[in-house]
């Protein structure tokens, strides 16, 4: 799943276009603050934005803005309000498109490099390559995004495959047990450690 962190001083604003972003484009989520792993920024204004995204960033930033601002703001897409929502999200889902698809949508933790677009994840020491499937990458791009805390088997039943929180967790079981399976090596750093709270990457990773 994809994530939009959705930033304005306005909080009526924010608020409303965050909701049409979870009804119409529930493909994102929504995130509440900046990190790495962020997908699209999208900012009411350049007067929202912190130094580290301008300065920082790597994902798209679509800028809403009643003037011209693009070059001030290193933006890769402005529009001018008001907006037609239609047009926001085409625009949306076209930035996080075009990232996933860089050299910039890749995530680098660890021995390993995952390129979400191209389904596939490199060994750095051994330059092994491991071929993933949809939800494989689902799962180690949610398990990057929570890098500092362990993510329940709820959490990833929720998150990756849409469950209800009593939904049974052999789903997520396999493909973790898969995952490490296909992409672990003898001698090499572990992709995944488990515990009674859940999994998340390795430490190292």
């Amino acid at each position: 799943m994809q994530s939009v962190l959705v930033l304005s001083n306005n909080n009526v604003f924010k608020e409303d276009l965050i909701s049409q972003i979870r009804y119409h484009a529930p493909e994102f989520t929504v995130c509440e603050e900046y990190d790495t792993a962020v997908d699209v920024v999208v900012a009411d204004e350049i007067a929202t934005l912190p130094d580290e995204i301008i300065t920082g960033r790597k994902a798209p930033l679509i800028l809403l803005s009643t003037k011209d601002v693009i070059g001030e703001a290193r933006a890769s897409q402005v529009i001018f309000k008001p907006m037609v929502l239609e047009s926001f999200l085409d625009a949306l889902r076209a930035a996080n498109s075009v990232f996933e698809n860089s050299d910039d949508g890749c995530l680098e933790f660890g021995e390993y490099i995952l390129y979400p677009a191209r389904r596939e994840i490199v060994n750095i020491e051994s330059e092994k390559l491991c071929k993933l499937t949809e939800k494989e990458v689902a799962v180690v791009k949610y398990l990057y995004k929570n890098a500092n805390d362990y993510v329940s088997k709820q959490d990833l039943l929720k998150e990756v495959w849409g469950y209800a929180d009593d939904a049974t967790t052999h789903t997520v079981e396999t493909h973790i047990y898969r995952l490490r399976q296909k992409v672990e090596e003898q001698g090499a750093a572990g992709l995944i450690e488990t515990s009674e709270g859940g999994y998340r990457l390795k430490k190292d990773c």
